[in-house]
């Protein structure tokens, strides 16, 4: 598996991260600064990156286990009934304060979407929280975070993976700098383009400036560093190799939960006992599949679905394309 640990296939998958509310207006275009558009339609979704990202391990066939938080409100109670639903185990999700997070997401007709975080609850999460939960959980095959709860606890959910032998995953989203000590308990960095950008200092992300920035961030200490670059597939480096991967064709309706279908596919395959290219083609399909309804919980496809798009469609494994080992 590219040069990564072997994890307990029967394993847990633990997801540190954020529950929110997803707000979401639809318009025909996204505006340009300062300007008004007017929106097509709203609606509210279960959503942010931690929950969408169990939800998308789970409905694939793993254990899942949250760890996070929402506040005393309506919102966090409907969060915790939805995972809950989707098998995730929420026995670590806490009740902090009043205001459970939300997300404002905009959406244009071709899928391309921005989205404004305001943290609420997720940003009450603490090393201290995490590093207990984690100690209490039997058998853990893999640890995925993300950015949308405080870097403290992204370090303890990492470290303490690390020594528990699980495989190690943060997707760095939203983006901001990240010191060699994270990067260094990383067994596979996910960032799309931007965010290797904003990681690697790079102002464009052309083909090469992606491998450049995969390979920057192999060097700064990620095991193996995955740039996922929406329909022009991605580009991996890693500690036995690099390659590329072309992605699945597909219309896109909506974009939004692509990429946490994407490393909740990952750390599926990956604890499963799938191989590096087997693994990224279950998360290449999760994310194509994704990308073709509406919304984020709602868009993430069951394992069955994932199955027969790969039987349908192919896959891009055939066009990875390897240099030697490092």
């Amino acid at each position: 598996m590219s040069g990564l640990p072997s994890p307990t296939p029967s394993g847990t998958i633990l997801v540190v991260g954020s529950l929110n509310a997803d707000v979401v207006a639809r318009m025909t275009r996204l505006p340009a600064p300062g300007e008004t558009v007017h929106g097509e339609s709203l609606a509210y979704h279960p959503g942010g990156k931690g929950l969408n990202q169990a939800v998308a391990a789970a409905r694939l066939g793993g254990t899942v286990a949250m760890i996070g938080c929402v506040g005393g409100d309506d919102t966090g109670t409907w969060l915790r009934r939805v995972a809950g639903s989707e098998s995730v185990d929420v026995t670590h999700v806490l009740t902090r304060g009043d205001t459970t997070g939300v997300a404002l997401i905009q959406v244009a007709m071709n899928g391309i979407n921005t989205i404004a975080v305001i943290g609420g609850a997720n940003q009450s999460l603490t090393a201290v929280d995490v590093t207990a939960a984690i100690a209490q959980l039997p058998e853990v095959g893999a640890v995925l975070v993300q950015l949308e709860v405080p870097l403290a606890a992204v370090t303890a959910a990492l470290r303490a993976g690390r020594e528990r032998g699980a495989l190690t995953l943060l997707n760095p989203a939203p983006a901001m700098p990240l010191p060699r000590e994270v990067l260094s308990l990383c067994d596979v960095l996910v960032p799309n383009e931007s965010e290797a950008a904003a990681l690697s200092g790079r102002a464009t992300m052309s083909a090469p400036e992606c491998h450049a920035a995969a390979v920057h961030l192999h060097h700064m200490g990620a095991r193996s560093v995955i740039v996922t670059r929406g329909s022009r597939g991605l580009v991996w480096v890693g500690d036995s190799g690099e390659g590329a991967v072309p992605a699945f064709g597909v219309d896109a309706v909506d974009t939004v939960a692509a990429g946490d279908a994407f490393c909740g596919g990952l750390a599926y395959a990956l604890v499963h006992g799938h191989d590096w290219t087997q693994a990224l083609r279950w998360a290449s399909a999760s994310a194509a599949v994704s990308t073709t309804r509406a919304g984020a919980v709602s868009s993430l496809p069951s394992r069955a679905e994932v199955l027969a798009f790969m039987a349908d469609e192919g896959g891009p494994g055939g066009g990875i394309v390897r240099s030697p080992s490092r």
